[in-house]
């Protein structure tokens, strides 16, 4: 038996925008979201660019217990799976 998925709404955190709206808009107004780091001294790194996404509160999301133990990737992956729920009308 097969199993089928159906993507039914949108989520997206990402480093022109907080959500699918703020970097839809970017991507139309042909915004770059690279820029120099600023979460860590990247002074003995060959690379000092990256696509940082700025602005986000993982406590939007999750609670400061859970926030302090996740990774922040994960948050991310929270926060746009949220909006994606949200975006389905499910």
């Amino acid at each position: 038996m097969k199993r089928r998925v159906v993507v039914t709404g949108v989520g997206m955190v990402s480093a022109l925008g907080l959500d699918t709206d703020s970097t839809w808009q970017g991507l139309l107004a042909g915004r770059s979201g690279i820029g120099s780091i600023t979460r860590f001294d990247t002074t003995d790194f060959p690379t000092q660019i990256a696509g940082e996404v700025k602005g986000f509160d993982p406590l939007n999301f999750v609670d400061r217990k859970n926030a302090r133990k996740m990774d922040l990737f994960i948050a991310y992956a929270i926060a746009a799976g949220d909006e994606a729920f949200a975006h389905s009308g499910l």
